[in-house]
């Protein structure tokens, strides 16, 4: 894009963004003719995505700021409108509003929310900052047709991100997200309405308690165990952090009243955007655990916890044997709230005849054997909290299987019916009730991890995550995927490739018999996944939300006479065997 169209575009941002803060940061780069900052703030609008927007906070059409978010709420309101018409003629129509404690939160739900009345929307915006798990049981709880929570989840401090929601309390999917993206594209103008009409004309409502109550009841309900809380509890140390996010009221006050000992992080209990003690506020980053694994030796706690941003994902650690703390992964707590779920269910007497679980197609294959060892049903979708909720929501709709527990690779899960995204707070509290309940049993949850690998085999995952910033990103993640797609590799860290299943194309190939293709049943999406012959799954996959292709492993070794140390050594070998071959091609 040369200087004209740059400075066209960046006039016209000007004359349309009425926050001083956003349309200052233009005027002073046009001022300093500044055109590479320029141009990257205005070569593209912001991407409304499947998931929404999400990005860094500036002013710009290709940024995070007021403008972007009222453009994204008017395409919004226009599809709901047109989705259910009655009840928009009868003025019927009604959204929940959250946010989280990043920069600009506050402002850019208040915006949206008013742009929802202006468009005859009841918009009910929480009066602070609350989790994104609470929003979805909001939408579910007041009867809403849309929902949107302002959150970029665990990314670093300038960025923010716009999420939305359908009736049934999950993100939205086909035909809906094609729809509002539809939408979106199509806005030329934006309807408003100051704060004060909006209040008078009940289009908008301030809510906290009257969802804060019922949300922390819930929570409580969904645990299996309460007599040996009471009487155990206080045996339990936690220790938690929400790093500077939403986390800490309902944690707290969740596990407090159970009467289990919580030490919260000092540093890092406040909402705070800035994230001053963080580089990235992910519970998946061990950096991100320092302080609280920190404290946690000091107070001699049996686990430490912590919440992202949004309070969707949870992250632990709990001591090791000797004395120091592991980090356990996503996969492995996913996999140890399966057992205890699915062990409780069954000792409570209260196992569905046909119960199932739901993961992602890149989460790890050591969940469907513990399903099956208590004669349940893994079911798998692809990545992305809406599909589990999507498959959850036509279970119930079908009468069978019985869906109880969803969960992702990333941290993320879902233990309840009445909300419909991963949820870390009540994930939290079924955490430390099974911390107790192994505890109870003499083991730790590693030690149960553990006696799990002997009857799954040993597992391990890994993540690799690579950027492709600015202008030319998109074209050189499109040329890596269509690279793999039309000349997948024939081996992977030495073994070979059996079948490889592209999920864009719907397709099972072979290549070992290129005449030969199965169907796949998933919806379309931009993902390939290469089935070696030891059972090992390697996949990979542009991002829905950041400028970056992930690919993920997952390999499986027998525990055999050597033992765990054996078996984690061998995996160990494969996965850098991989990693290596994946950098050929990526670097």
């Amino acid at each position: 894009m040369n200087k004209d169209a740059v400075l066209e575009r960046a006039r016209a941002y000007i004359a349309r963004e009425k926050d001083a803060h956003f349309r200052g940061e233009v005027e002073t780069l046009i001022a300093r003719e500044d055109w590479k900052e320029l141009t990257d703030r205005f070569y593209q609008n912001l991407e409304f995505g499947t998931g929404g927007l999400r990005g860094v906070i500036g002013g710009g059409y290709n940024r995070m700021n007021t403008l972007v978010v009222k453009s994204a709420t008017q395409g919004l309101a226009a599809y709901l409108r047109k989705a259910f018409p009655e009840k928009a003629a009868a003025g019927g129509l009604s959204a929940a509003v959250a946010f989280d404690s990043r920069r600009y939160s506050a402002e850019f739900a208040e915006a949206a929310a008013l742009i929802l009345g202006a468009n005859g929307i009841r918009a009910y915006l929480f009066s602070s900052l609350r989790p994104t798990p609470e929003l979805s049981f909001a939408i579910r709880t007041l009867g809403c047709d849309t929902g949107i929570v302002i959150t970029a989840s665990h990314n670093p401090a300038q960025y923010n991100g716009y999420k939305a929601y359908w009736n049934d309390g999950s993100q939205v999917i086909p035909p809906h997200d094609e729809g509002i993206i539809q939408e979106v594209n199509a806005v030329t103008g934006i309807k408003e309405i100051d704060k004060r009409t909006a209040l008078e004309k009940g289009l908008l409502t301030i809510i906290d308690k009257e969802i804060d109550v019922p949300y922390q009841e819930m929570v409580r309900r969904r645990l299996f165990r309460p007599d040996l809380i009471k009487e155990k509890g206080r045996e339990v140390k936690i220790v938690y952090t929400p790093l500077h996010g939403t986390g800490a009221f309902h944690v707290e006050a969740v596990l407090e009243s159970l009467g289990l000992t919580v030490v919260t992080v000092p540093e890092q209990r406040e909402g705070n955007g800035e994230f001053p003690t963080v580089s990235f506020p992910n519970p998946e980053e061990a950096p991100a655990l320092a302080l609280a694994l920190k404290l946690g030796k000091e107070v001699g706690a049996d686990v430490v916890m912590a919440t992202d941003p949004d309070a969707d994902r949870l992250g632990i650690a709990v001591p090791d044997r000797s004395g120091d703390f592991a980090l356990v992964t996503g996969n492995q707590l996913g996999t140890l709230l399966a057992d205890y779920l699915f062990l409780s269910l069954k000792e409570t007497g209260a196992m569905p005849a046909k119960a199932a679980m739901v993961n992602s197609i890149v989460t790890t294959g050591m969940q469907k054997l513990v399903a099956r060892s208590y004669g349940a049903e893994c079911i798998e979708c692809l990545t992305g909290f809406k599909w589990i909720a999507d498959i959850w929501r036509k279970s119930e709709a079908a009468g069978s299987p019985t869906v109880v527990y969803g969960t992702e690779e990333s941290y993320g899960y879902l233990v309840e019916n009445e909300v419909r995204d991963k949820d870390g707070v009540s994930a939290a509290a079924l955490t430390a009730e099974m911390t107790l309940y192994w505890r109870s049993k003499g083991k730790s949850l590693l030690d149960r991890l553990d006696e799990l690998y002997e009857i799954t085999g040993y597992w391990e995952e890994m993540g690799i995550s690579k950027y492709f910033q600015g202008p030319e990103g998109p074209a050189i993640m499109k040329g890596i995927m269509e690279t793999y797609r039309k000349s997948p590799p024939a081996v992977l860290g030495g073994v070979e490739v059996e079948k490889v299943r592209d999920i864009l194309d719907s397709l099972w190939r072979y290549p070992s018999d290129p005449s030969r293709t199965d169907p796949v049943d998933l919806p379309k999406s931009d993902v390939l996944q290469f089935y070696l012959t030891d059972g090992t799954v390697v996949s990979a996959r542009p991002s829905g939300t950041e400028p970056k292709i992930k690919f993920y492993a997952s390999c499986r070794a027998e525990v055999g006479a050597g033992g765990l140390p054996a078996a984690k050594a061998e995996a160990a070998r494969k996965l850098a065997a991989i990693k290596r071959d994946i950098a050929k091609v990526i670097d």
